[in-house]
């Protein structure tokens, strides 16, 4: 008596796929964190990706890790470490009046960044779109039979 909601014992599946997410970002991440070792300034790239890889891991070992203050402290702080360094770059390109930024090796690395992402978006596309097709079944109800059989 008194109970608002009970609690499920099973996890949505939601849940699962963020779950999953963050381990895959975990992943990446790690694997970030390790190409940085020919990097002159290794160390602080190191950091910069290896600690987001260790909270993508505990979110997705525990996702309740984030109701802690130690992850909350350790996240805001690294965000507010990487929002400090965009701005001390934005203030050094402004200062030295800096007008190519891809001659510069920050404006290099996003350039590069956009490229990966462009080729993984089109990757992923056709099987984002066959998934959307496949779920939402009202979308099939005017195809041809030929179109309906083949998913």
């Amino acid at each position: 008596m008194g109970e608002v909601c009970k609690e499920k014992n099973s996890e949505s599946w939601l849940s699962v796929i963020w779950r999953i997410c963050n381990l895959f970002m975990s992943v990446f991440f790690a694997l970030a964190t390790y190409v940085q070792i020919n990097d002159p300034d290794a160390g602080l790239w190191m950091v910069g990706y290896g600690v987001p890889s260790v909270l993508c891991a505990s979110i997705g070992l525990n996702p309740h890790v984030t109701e802690t203050l130690p992850w909350r402290r350790i996240a805001d702080l690294h965000v507010m470490i990487s929002s400090a360094v965009v701005a001390i770059l934005g203030w050094r390109l402004c200062k030295e009046r800096i007008t190519d930024i891809l001659q510069e090796e920050e404006g290099r690395s996003p350039v590069g960044m956009l490229r990966v992402s462009t080729a993984t978006a089109i990757t992923v596309f056709p099987f984002v779109a066959w998934l959307y097709y496949y779920i939402n079944t009202e979308l099939r109800t005017n195809w041809p039979s030929h179109c309906k059989t083949a998913i």
